[in-house]
């Protein structure tokens, strides 16, 4: 029995919710909990993002790890590539509490992927859909 998390999830606005939980304590029995918030907001990132580029699709989970670090992957069948969108500066002027723009924060998922990963990325698939990965130190 192999100890990687590997799972399909409903590419859905709670799929992150139920990945965090699966990973929190995937990673607490790796004994990495000193990495664990980091790890559950790339995750959360990565899987929103699927879910968002394919919605109601399966999309797939895999977390693992070795000496060097934990590995995040999360697979979806849109062919796009992720693309950051320009971030907008948080300020309480800019921030728009309105019902239908609440969670409009501005395009900082990815740019956050990138600052807490050592390592991030993405491939296609040629059978479809693309991989969006990334790796945090141990």
């Amino acid at each position: 029995m192999t100890d990687e998390l590997n799972i399909r999830l409903l590419a859905c606005p709670t799929a992150a919710r139920l990945a965090r939980t699966l990973i929190a304590r995937r990673i607490t029995t790796w004994g990495y909990t000193h990495r664990l918030d980091d790890v559950l907001l790339v995750a959360s990132e990565l899987i929103t993002n699927a879910s968002k580029a394919a919605p109601n699709s399966r999309i797939k989970l895999r977390l693992n790890h070795n000496s060097q670090g934990i590995f995040i992957s999360v697979w979806d069948p849109a062919p796009a590539l992720p693309i950051a969108k320009p971030t907008t500066e948080l300020t309480l002027e800019a921030l728009d509490a309105s019902p239908n723009t609440w969670d409009n924060g501005g395009g900082w998922g990815l740019p956050l992927v990138e600052a807490l990963s050592s390592t991030c990325g993405h491939h296609p698939v040629p059978s479809g859909g693309k991989w969006v990965w990334a790796s945090l130190d141990a």
